[in-house]
């Protein structure tokens, strides 16, 4: 997933009730949210489109036109102002260059995992991914969990031992796509919102630039480059990859400003849900007992960490620790307030 979803900490005690935001703005958000989840659940069935392209060839050209679209982007809402005032500060460049890596090895990952009939899998890791945030939370940011999130921790480490057993191999594309978009987070949490979601999408491309064109190379020294030889659907398919790269982030940026804190925690599983559907129901991947069941003990984990979130919301309620009016100014690590979009 990209960047997105769950790659974001959901900080629940820094926002407030939702009778805080009007009713248009919520409403609106509400749509942007679940537009930008939908569209990052139905990736695999867009990059099995784009065979018989391999995995490196397209997330190079994703990269190398995600920053085209960004450029174009950029100069057509005259964003380039806050993007020129980053460049010219070396922490959060380099910091934006950190989780530009981070975000190469977890498109890697997924469309490897998607090109080789483990759509399930990578599923796998974005439902997991909010547990993997709690707990790099406690280990780099020395965060105390409470029992209620321990529970959740412990549950899932379970769920990956049978899972594994159920794999007969360590589910490792559902860690890597995990942890990989977990730290990806928690570098963005680094900037905070000094980086809105089209200057830090501009920033990584930029990095990952040179990787983009090094693979590009090696994919057309060996098995050959695809891009315009396939068929003109496929080529057109393979250009929208910077579409369906910044829009779904975009709206993620907008959904953010606009809704409360609990109403993403919900939303944030609408992209996986409907990426195991689709590996199931559409791809037909093979789902034996015990992978129902290690399933089954994450979406266990996942409702013990929401409960945990809700009443950790009705606690901060009846604290009267929530600053009215906080609800709409939650941000993604590193998005800052700042989009496009209308309210």
């Amino acid at each position: 997933m990209h960047p997105g979803p769950s790659s974001f900490r959901l900080n629940i005690e820094q926002v407030s009730a939702s009778e805080a935001v009007p009713q248009a703005t919520s409403r609106s958000g509400l749509v942007f949210a679940i537009a930008a989840y939908v569209l990052w659940g139905g990736l695999p069935l867009y990059f099995l489109a784009l065979q018989p392209a391999g995995a490196f060839e397209i997330v190079a050209w994703r990269v190398l036109f995600s920053l085209v679209f960004c450029a174009i982007v950029v100069l057509a809402t005259r964003a380039w102002h806050p993007l020129v005032a980053l460049l010219r500060r070396p922490r959060i460049v380099l910091i934006m260059g950190a989780a530009g890596v981070l975000i190469y090895v977890n498109w890697q990952t997924y469309v490897y995992g998607v090109e080789s009939g483990r759509v399930v899998e990578a599923a796998l890791g974005y439902f997991i991914n909010p547990i993997v945030t709690v707990f790099l939370g406690v280990i780099f940011l020395r965060e105390r969990l409470r029992l209620t999130q321990w529970i959740a921790v412990g549950v899932s480490i379970a769920a990956v031992v049978v899972l594994a057993v159920g794999y007969g191999s360590l589910p490792w594309i559902a860690l890597v796509l995990a942890f990989s978009f977990g730290l990806y987070g928690l570098v963005k949490k680094q900037v905070g919102g000094q980086v809105d979601a089209l200057s830090g999408l501009t920033l990584e491309t930029i990095w990952l630039t040179p990787i983009a064109i090094v693979q590009l190379l090696v994919v057309g020294a060996t098995v050959g480059v695809t891009f315009g030889t396939v068929s003109t659907l496929n080529t057109v398919l393979m250009l929208g990859t910077c579409v369906i790269t910044a829009i779904p982030l975009l709206l993620f940026a907008a959904a953010a400003r606009r809704l409360p804190l609990i109403y993403m925690g919900f939303i944030q599983y609408f992209a996986p849900f409907i990426q195991f559907l689709v590996g199931v129901l559409l791809l037909h991947e093979d789902m034996p007992p015990e992978r129902w069941f290690g399933f089954g003990l994450v979406w266990c984990a996942l409702v013990i960490l929401t409960i945990d979130m809700v009443a950790s919301v009705r606690r901060q309620r009846r604290a009267g620790r929530m600053p009215v009016g906080a609800a709409g100014e939650f941000e993604p690590a590193g998005t800052a307030s700042r989009d496009p979009l209308p309210e």
